[in-house]
């Protein structure tokens, strides 16, 4: 098989031939065929994040994040083989051609988090498919369990693949704000989680969200993705322009970019007793004077991807509402890359996703 690791940070990643995997135990072997490429990969290929004010910015060496890697968290794949321990029960409805989306962010198992099922918030071993353990930027992957498999079910693998990222980070994130969905909410950024977040917003039963974005075409995405409103977060009167298109007062705001500029305009759009959850990772330090956080009693809340109950929600979700995909170009896998500079440099609108 083949696949595409970082060997080395910020150096391109390595084309490597090796043998097939054997899964063993209670694993699951999938044929890869899709794999989205995401932001996070951006920071894993980068081996870091800004942390601002001065700090030293936050190795992935010091997170544990070892090298050479196989990236690609956002993976739809074919099962071809249980490992040996892997019983009937295990497998439910799953078999052998079944076509699953690979639930990624994985924990120790053991720890009280992941046995509360939010394994992705587990403090004592992640272990994250892509970043931890070796993903989707290959020809196969293996699963360490069938639990993680979610049956597509008919859903196109290419479009479903970023469910198990941008997808279920935006619908965790909007479920943190599920009492203030009535009135418009604000969105920063237009990439592929802001248009995730659009379509989602909308089957939740949502009023709809003023995106922010400085790109214009990402912009003129979100309004074609359904946006109530877009505003070009480097305009200089952007704070009034969230007030007099919002029409009323602004409760939540989610901040899919995660810069100082972003969280400090998101923060100062928001109404008394409001929400801001800070989903991206962009860096940089907060910004917010302290005393208007009592003062203006607001919440600010980190959103960490989703667990997999989230996943499976959402993908039903996806079917009983026949949402939408996110826009998507397809490329090969050899062109990984490619994807990874195209998304580093802005170029691309919506997802790549990279077919083996």
């Amino acid at each position: 098989m083949k696949s595409f690791q970082v060997v080395d940070f910020n150096a391109p990643l390595k084309e490597v031939d090796q043998p097939t995997p054997e899964p063993f135990g209670t694993q699951v072997l999938i044929k890869v065929r899709a794999a989205g490429v995401c932001h996070s990969d951006l920071h894993i290929w980068e081996g870091g994040y800004e942390l601002g004010h001065g700090r030293k910015p936050l190795s992935l060496k010091d997170r544990g994040v070892s090298l050479p890697r196989t990236m690609g968290h956002e993976t739809v794949g074919e099962i071809v083989a249980f490992g040996p321990e892997v019983n009937e029960s295990d497998k439910g409805d799953l078999e052998v051609g079944t076509v699953a989306l690979a639930y990624p962010w994985l924990g120790c198992g053991k720890c009280p988090t992941c046995l509360a099922d939010d394994e992705n918030m587990c403090a004592v071993k992640p272990n994250a498919l892509g970043v931890y353990c070796d993903g989707g930027y290959a020809d196969y992957m293996t699963v360490p369990h069938p639990k993680y498999l979610i049956d597509l079910k008919g859903l196109d693998p290419v479009t479903a693949a970023p469910y198990a990222c941008s997808g279920v980070t935006t619908y965790s994130a909007l479920k943190k704000v599920e009492n203030d969905l009535g009135t418009p909410i604000v969105i920063f950024g237009a990439g592929g989680l802001g248009l995730m977040a659009l379509s989602l917003l909308k089957a939740m039963g949502g009023k709809g969200a003023i995106v922010v974005d400085i790109d214009a075409k990402k912009r003129e995405a979100a309004e074609k993705a359904g946006a109530l409103a877009t505003v070009d977060g480097q305009a200089p009167d952007a704070l009034a322009q969230l007030a007099q298109k919002a029409g009323g007062p602004i409760r939540a705001v989610i901040d899919l970019v995660g810069n100082a500029q972003t969280t400090q305009l998101g923060f100062d759009c928001l109404t008394k007793g409001g929400k801001l959850i800070i989903v991206g990772l962009f860096g940089g330090g907060a910004p917010w004077a302290l005393p208007l956080i009592p003062i203006k009693a607001v919440t600010i809340q980190g959103s960490y991807v989703g667990n997999l109950k989230e996943t499976r929600e959402l993908l039903d979700l996806v079917r009983t509402n026949k949402i939408p995909p996110i826009p998507v170009t397809t490329m090969p896998l050899a062109k990984a890359n490619d994807a990874l500079l195209d998304l580093q440099k802005g170029r691309l609108v919506g997802r790549a996703v990279l077919t083996p």
